[in-house]
């Protein structure tokens, strides 16, 4: 499956059929936290980046080759922003008429302010964009988004779109150490937040790679000091914890470049999850022939080791 990954499980959506709208780190944002690295270049163009028909056939595919229970929701999200596809109305649509599976998709937002992308995402169950930030400055340093996607705008399309929207609404906030998670910080997202209709508030931590290696998640008096501030429709969202369907993919090869492609993961979880279906004997040459080969890579952060997939831009270990 090139487009449809899955389901893995999901912090919040149990287990998760993703869907992957755009190629690999295409988005107009390049935030500091991104688990898959630094976004180059930055691009604001929506388009067809790939075939709906090519999509749909996937879903279908993964659709009938799994039984009732086994998904709880199909996800937009993976490689970007899944809203640079211009088509994303349709295939939310078509999706739609297939399953009673409900739709969500993973948004960083930026796009809201325009009419046609509210209309596209109307029909979804539920969308999760994000608000890591209540001011312009902080939002440039932080998500360092493309230069048509203003601060402006992104609270904008947040106000409008929870207007209208009749599905659920949950915002995103990821804390990072000593950018976001002050007092004076919080109140500023707050305060935007009170103009938001959010029906819950998700506060994150970025327990994967970040981009930048001097990136920390927030301690435990900042999660405290975030909870106490944005009230009660705040909850902090633990990292998921499940099993990853490893059913469509043919080889092992396929297994562990589908996965950490889009979620990188440390050494430990990814040896777990993989040897569910395959020998330790054959994980561990597997893994050692993908890095020697370039087709893998490991990030260190906080410590840990992280695999990834090598399109991922990390620039002390891509620079030469």
């Amino acid at each position: 499956m090139k487009y449809v990954f899955g389901p893995v499980p999901s912090r919040r959506l149990g287990q998760s059929l993703g869907i992957d709208t755009i190629p690999l780190k295409t988005c107009n944002w390049n935030c500091i936290y991104c688990q898959l690295g630094r976004t180059r270049p930055l691009t604001n163009d929506r388009k067809v980046y790939i075939p709906c028909e090519d999509i749909l056939a996937e879903v279908k595919s993964t659709l009938a080759s799994h039984t009732s229970g086994e998904i709880d929701w199909i996800t937009f999200v993976g490689s970007g922003e899944p809203t640079l596809h211009s088509e994303i109305g349709y295939l939310i649509d078509e999706i739609k008429t297939l399953t009673n599976i409900p739709v969500a998709v993973i948004t960083n937002g930026s796009l809201l302010y325009l009419p046609e992308v509210r209309a596209d995402l109307s029909a979804a169950d539920v969308i999760l964009p994000s608000l890591d930030s209540g001011n312009a400055i902080l939002y440039r340093k932080l998500n360092r988004p493309h230069g048509q996607a203003t601060f402006e705008r992104l609270v904008d399309g947040l106000i409008a779109f929870s207007e209208k929207y009749q599905g659920k609404l949950w915002v995103e906030v990821m804390l990072i150490e000593g950018w976001n998670d002050s007092e004076a910080a919080l109140r500023e997202i707050v305060a935007i937040l009170e103009r938001v209709e959010a029906d819950e508030v998700h506060l994150l931590l970025p327990t994967r790679p970040p981009a930048e290696s001097t990136v920390r998640p927030t301690d435990k008096d900042g999660l405290l000091r975030a909870r106490a501030i944005l009230g009660e429709a705040a909850k902090v969202v633990h990292p998921a914890s499940g099993r990853f369907d490893l059913s469509g993919t043919s080889s092992l090869e396929e297994a562990i470049i589908g996965i950490i492609t889009r979620h990188p993961m440390q050494e430990g979880e990814l040896n777990n999850a993989l040897k569910r279906c395959w020998s330790s004997t054959d994980v561990e040459f597997v893994l050692d022939s993908l890095l020697r080969s370039g087709q893998a890579q490991i990030i260190t952060r906080y410590g840990v080791r992280f695999w990834s997939g090598i399109g991922a831009y990390y620039q002390e270990a891509n620079q030469s």
